[in-house]
């Protein structure tokens, strides 16, 4: 908590919480009493409308997460939204964020990075999204649960083979641990132990497995087949056409190449 927050929440005539039995005890150890309520994934289509509602008759309301930046991967995003649209001021007040702390601490590259959330559970459509971001070249920070890290470093193996990656918990907390190396070695370490608390997970995907990149055994697409390499860039791009005209050339060959090829097959 920085000085600023807690004069922030001492101010406000209210607060949005997310737990209000969590954040009672933030608010009880800082001997805040501004009036607390309840706004989550839940109840967000009644109490988002309900807040705006009373900024506009004049109150001033603060909205606080469980843990870590309100509005990232949370529905603070929504209540954001609405306050834009109803022409109300919305102000950040910096706080602790795992993304951010985790790239920061990860020893991997930071000049180019993406924060892609919660990966899907399913697990086509987590393979899907693995295959999307394959050559994204940055580096990439996910969140994860403790009871679905393992599977997700599997999944990665299995995608993206290898790469660097570093393995952050309880960021900001009294129980923080970073694990750096590669996806094996970080699947290794995670081998009969305790998986506990809030994980996120930084992968270092400059230059892998792009396009443009050539590796000792050929350029990335080498390995697949003609449908093969059209469908990957079909599920990056959404568009057929488009998809054959990347593959027609990184092949060297005609767009009508391509379609005919297809056609044939």
């Amino acid at each position: 908590m920085t000085f600023r927050s807690v004069r922030i929440l001492k101010e406000v005539d209210c607060i949005a919480a997310e737990d209000t039995r969590q954040t009672r005890k933030l608010l009880t150890h800082f001997d805040i009493q501004s009036r607390l309520v309840s706004y989550h994934e839940h109840n967000k289509r009644a109490s988002g409308p309900e807040l705006i509602r009373m900024i506009l008759e004049g109150q001033s309301i603060a909205l606080v997460s469980d843990a870590g930046m309100p509005a990232i991967s949370d529905p603070g995003y929504d209540l954001v939204r609405l306050a834009l649209e109803a022409d109300v001021s919305v102000v950040a007040v910096p706080g602790a964020n795992a993304a951010l702390s985790a790239l920061i601490v990860s020893g991997l590259p930071t000049e180019r990075f993406l924060f892609a959330g919660f990966l899907p559970r399913d697990k086509k459509k987590l393979k899907d999204e693995l295959e999307r971001l394959r050559r994204v070249p940055a580096t990439i920070i996910f969140y994860e649960s403790p009871h679905r890290i393992v599977k997700t470093l599997e999944a990665m193996k299995e995608v993206w083979t290898d790469a660097p990656v570093a393995i952050v918990r309880e960021l900001t907390k009294r129980y923080e641990e970073v694990v750096r190396g590669t996806i094996m070695e970080c699947l290794s370490f995670l081998e009969n132990r305790e998986t506990l608390g809030e994980y996120c997970l930084v992968v270092d995907r400059n230059g892998a497995d792009s396009p443009d990149s050539e590796h000792a055994a050929g350029p990335w697409w080498a390995e697949l087949t003609l449908e093969e390499h059209v469908a990957r860039y079909e599920r990056e791009v959404g568009d057929r056409k488009e998809a054959m005209k990347r593959a027609a050339a990184d092949r060297n060959v005609s767009k009508r190449d391509i379609y005919n090829a297809l056609l044939e097959r």
